[in-house]
């Protein structure tokens, strides 16, 4: 990416330059020591406009929870840099964090995991005002209140403790837990995963209400990809600890310029046979590499069904091939070419 994408968005309306919300810049994230050492996120950069929602897409073990987690504050990176704002997270005091990571919030796919079972919904959506010194009881219980009937939860339903509460419900009085220290950026960490099909609609146009009720930003990161393109502005494809791809979620959705995206396009189910049968499903071959020896050149090269010899001495750049489109792969030329009005109409069909 540039530096200047690294420093600066544009404002929609005004053209004018804005301060991104999150910016990530060279950001690893390792565990472990020597030979067990893990790069869970390695040389990673994107930024986050305010009020933008930004999707994170991967299978399981490609990085992007941790990568979550460190854009927001929770895990410290092993290196690179991190901006909330012009403000950098791990510079500040641990009081200083404290107080600021009430504005950077993480809503996981396990709400059992937010919830004391001894104590009822109102009490859990209570306690991180309490925690944070803000208002009296009296106070603390208004707010939660108010961010229970945001979240469509009852006062009736405020009193009853989290294994009365269907999977739905303890997710939406989660969101309003985070809710009540007024946040400016919410990390969704596969927030609809364990809801049944039925639901994740309804959970995901709340999500888009409370964005804009709250003029809220948010990283949105899941393993499915019509989840995260349903929803977002931007999207980002990791492999591995890597980005593969960032573009706009429609972009990328249906004209993707990675192997690995088109492989995740081509596993999603569409509703309507003709789309099904009109689509070439793409099945990964080859060696999933491990993560204590990852591989050399490109990280997906074992698996692409494009991959040539360079493909494993030498690592592509991110590059962007087109106005908001970043792609790391050496064959990404050839497969914009693709979509071009003079002859990719055909493979356009097959693969969106």
């Amino acid at each position: 990416m540039t530096s200047s994408q690294q420093t600066a968005t544009q404002a929609p309306e005004t053209g004018t330059a804005q301060v991104p919300a999150v910016s990530v810049r060279d950001m690893t994230v390792s565990f472990g020591r020597s030979r067990t050492l893990v790069r869970a996120v390695d040389g990673v950069s994107f930024t986050v406009a305010p009020g933008e929602i930004f999707g994170i897409i991967g299978e399981s073990g490609s990085g992007k929870s941790t990568l979550g987690r460190a854009a927001v504050g929770m895990v410290t990176p092993s290196g690179g840099e991190v901006r909330h704002g012009e403000v950098d997270p791990f510079a500040l005091t641990r009081k200083q964090l404290n107080a600021h990571r009430r504005k950077y919030q993480i809503i996981a796919q396990d709400p059992n995991a937010a919830f004391n079972p001894r104590m009822t919904i109102l009490e859990s959506v209570m306690e991180p005002m309490y925690i944070a010194g803000i208002g009296n009881r009296a106070e603390r219980r208004e707010r939660a209140l108010a961010m229970l009937d945001t979240v469509a939860l009852s006062p009736e339903m405020s009193e009853r403790y989290p294994h009365d509460l269907s999977g739905g419900q303890k997710q939406r009085a989660n969101i309003a837990r985070a809710l009540v220290l007024d946040p400016e950026v919410l990390v969704c960490d596969e927030v609809v995963a364990a809801l049944d099909v039925s639901i994740q609609a309804d959970m995901l146009n709340l999500f888009w209400r409370l964005k804009r009720d709250f003029n809220l930003t948010y990283l949105f990161i899941s393993h499915d990809l019509n989840v995260v393109s349903h929803i977002s502005d931007r999207v980002a494809v990791m492999y591995f600890g890597k980005i593969m791809e960032i573009g706009p979620a429609d972009e990328v959705m249906n004209r993707p310029l990675h192997p690995y995206s088109e492989a995740l396009r081509s596993a999603e189910p569409e509703i309507a046979a003709y789309q099904q049968r009109s689509r070439e499903r793409i099945i990964l071959q080859g060696e999933i590499p491990s993560a204590l020896n990852p591989p050399s050149g490109c990280r997906f090269h074992t698996r692409c069904p494009r991959a040539v010899e360079m493909c494993a001495s030498t690592e592509p750049e991110q590059r962007e091939l087109a106005p908001g489109r970043f792609v790391a792969c050496h064959f990404a030329e050839e497969m914009l070419a693709r979509f071009a009005p003079d002859g990719g109409g055909q493979k356009h069909q097959k693969v969106g």
